[in-house]
């Protein structure tokens, strides 16, 4: 990397880890605001501020994922807590059946609605009142380099093709081999 060598390692050092210190505590804050005044996690409000963006309030499992940047196992945990509180519902896609969707509800439209100006205002407090329109703009310019490479990486990781199992191999059966299996 041509434009990581040109700097200092100390630099790099001091950036990287007052970005991540940074990032976390405002998450962490964001979060604590947000459950205490509204009930909801931050990641909660983020699916649901993703739904409600998105053309008919639905997206498919694997765009959410992505979007979010989350696991699809972890969305669909997400997605059971949500559907529990009735803010989202799950629908197959009618284009492929094979493929889900989750569908905003008029009631976590209403969660959405009632937990925005919590969400906004924290922001407000703990981000961008402390920053100059100058810094805001190159905020959001850096963010946006970081979210395409890093939001390509997860979309890679979820549509990366599955191995077949390989033959033999006991662990793509998800069980321990048997005896004949390990005999010489």
């Amino acid at each position: 990397m041509a434009v990581a060598s040109a700097r200092s390692d100390h630099t790099a050092q001091q950036a990287m880890r007052a970005f991540l210190t940074a990032a976390r505590l405002l998450s962490e804050q964001l979060g604590q605001e947000l459950r205490r005044e509204s009930g909801m996690s931050q990641i909660h409000y983020e699916l649901l501020a993703h739904l409600a963006e998105s053309p008919g309030r639905r997206l498919k499992m694997t765009g959410l994922a992505r979007r979010t940047g989350v696991s699809p196992s972890r969305l669909s945990h997400l997605v059971d807590r949500l559907e529990q509180r009735g803010w989202v519902g799950r629908l197959p896609d009618p284009a492929d059946r094979r493929v889900h969707l989750a569908r905003l509800t008029d009631a976590g439209q209403r969660a959405l609605t009632e937990a925005a100006p919590w969400h906004d205002a924290c922001a407000q407090a703990r981000l961008l009142d402390h920053l100059t329109d100058e810094q805001l703009d190159h905020l959001k310019g850096i963010s946006e380099v970081l979210l395409r490479r890093l939001s390509g990486q997860a979309a890679a990781a979820v549509d990366a093709p599955v191995p077949p199992p390989v033959h033999g191999d006991p662990r793509s059966r998800g069980r321990e081999p048997t005896h004949r299996e390990t005999a010489p």
